[in-house]
């Protein structure tokens, strides 16, 4: 089994699709053709279940796409995977370039302001038209940060670290 570090999720599973196990998926991944090309895969259940698989088809449907895994026959198959992250092993994803990461090594840095005061947990990135927003959570306070270069102060992987420029409006 491979464990999450050596992952990176390419896409999220939305909801079962048809009568043949299919599922929903909408792409995590800037990379073009990343999910037409995907073979081998982990599936992460939200429940932390991880189940290895095969894709045996892809087509695209609007901005999403239904891909069938081998193993997966039924829509209450598919069912239990709603809400799971598709990943693949790390090596068979490309390099990024300086100042660009993965979503899913963003998720669950700490994140605090420039003078190091915390703000929560970086626990979402929502995809909205114009831009991502960074969705972050102290207790029951959410903190929503656009996810623009000029917001971003730095981020260190290896410390889990994000910081951000706080603006008027931002919170914190």
């Amino acid at each position: 089994m491979v464990g999450q570090a050596e992952t990176v999720t390419v896409g999220r599973i939305e909801r079962p699709f048809g009568v043949k196990g299919e599922v929903k998926v909408r792409s995590l991944s800037d990379v073009p053709r990343r999910i037409e090309t995907l073979d081998q895969v982990s599936l992460l259940a939200t429940s932390g279940k991880v189940w290895e698989t095969r894709v045996t088809h892809v087509r695209r449907t609007g901005t999403g796409f239904i891909v069938g895994l081998d193993g997966l026959t039924t829509p209450e198959d598919a069912a239990m995977w709603r809400g799971g992250l598709i990943q693949i092993p790390r090596g068979t994803a490309p390099m990024l370039p300086d100042g660009q990461y993965y979503e899913c090594d963003l998720i669950g840095l700490r994140v605090q302001d420039e003078q190091g005061h915390g703000i929560g947990r970086l626990d979402d990135i929502w995809e909205l038209p114009g831009n991502h927003v960074f969705v972050v959570h102290e207790g029951t306070k959410e903190t929503l940060i656009p996810a623009a270069k000029d917001l971003i102060a730095g981020v260190d992987l290896e410390q889990g670290v994000m910081t951000v420029r706080m603006v008027e409006g931002l919170g914190a």
